[in-house]
């Protein structure tokens, strides 16, 4: 199973972090003059206006980082976050649910990036008691994933870059969805894993990134991660089943689901309409426009044909 989902979903059903403020040692002052920042959960904080340490509690934060070229800011990072190699390199904090607080601490940061998605509130909250600035985000679409992209640019001192970066990924969606336009929607299964089934809800940032790729999912419901029974996925009958590979790039999934006689009663495996993306499906950073663009390929491959001169 692929650990950012994994975290994703444990974070949804109401993980939380134990720690508590009367475990630190002490708190951190705000070294300079800084700027009132709201982050996108409503919490106020004072960020130093030129940040020079950050520390990083999820993947795709780490990613953004590096992408934006703050890759030599960033001081620590999560046990989870290995994308690019060089992160694998930084200090880690731990898992991040449950980061050491005292390790985050310990590194001194100007700004720690948090998201709501996988980290729990606790964090946020005892971090900013001590005196930590800790912007959260909190993206449910791809086009609120390219916001953040731009306020944390904006925040450690890559204004440009942020809205370079963030102009250059809208203009390959909105090329993409030209390319979409004449195209109906692909009815497919998002698969987070297989045994048991569970696939996503039409209010996660996933399910967005799939109608952004030419796609809905077929399940309707109020829940981010349901657990469909065999039952209805023969009665819907998805047209493509869609996977993303592990981080290591297993694409193996696939072959599994052809073999489990359970997912053989499906039209999609028997006719072999299973798709398999790019892990960085599921992470609401810069690469999540890549894996957009594969997958839309992959489902309208005719929409991508060279034009023929008449």
């Amino acid at each position: 199973m692929r650990k950012w989902l994994i975290l994703l979903v444990l974070a949804t059903v109401g993980a939380t972090c134990a720690r508590t403020a009367s475990a630190m040692p002490f708190a951190q002052t705000p070294a300079e003059p800084g700027r009132a920042v709201t982050d996108e959960t409503g919490r106020h904080m004072t960020v130093p206006m030129n940040v020079r340490r950050i520390v990083s509690l999820a993947p795709n934060l780490t990613e953004i980082v590096y992408d934006l070229g703050a890759g030599d800011l960033l001081v620590g990072d999560t046990d989870f976050c290995d994308t690019p190699a060089a992160a694998r390199s930084k200090p880690h904090v731990g898992n991040p649910q449950k980061p050491s607080l005292e390790a985050i601490v310990a590194l001194h940061p100007d700004l720690v990036l948090a998201t709501a998605s996988i980290n729990a509130p606790e964090t946020a909250d005892t971090l900013l008691k001590l005196g930590i600035a800790v912007y959260t985000t909190y993206p449910h679409t791809v086009r609120q994933m390219l916001d953040s992209i731009s306020e944390i640019g904006a925040l450690i001192g890559a204004n440009e870059q942020g809205d370079s970066l963030k102009a250059s990924l809208r203009a390959r969606l909105d090329a993409l969805q030209t390319k979409l336009a004449d195209r109906p929607l692909a009815h497919v299964l998002f698969l987070v894993w297989a045994t048991p089934p569970m696939s996503v809800g039409p209010n996660t940032f996933i399910a967005d990134a799939l109608r952004w790729a030419g796609a809905e999912s077929v399940l309707v419901t109020h829940q981010d991660w349901p657990t469909p029974t065999f039952e209805e996925l023969l009665r819907i009958q998805p047209d493509y089943i869609v996977l993303t590979t592990d981080h290591e790039g297993d694409t193996s999934g696939a072959a599994q689901l052809r073999a489990d006689p359970d997912w053989k009663g499906l039209m999609a495996v028997q006719s072999n309409r299973i798709v398999t993306v790019n892990d960085r499906f599921d992470r609401p950073s810069p690469g999540l426009v890549d894996a957009i663009e594969q997958l839309a390929h992959d489902l309208h491959p005719e929409a991508f044909l060279p034009a023929v001169n008449q």
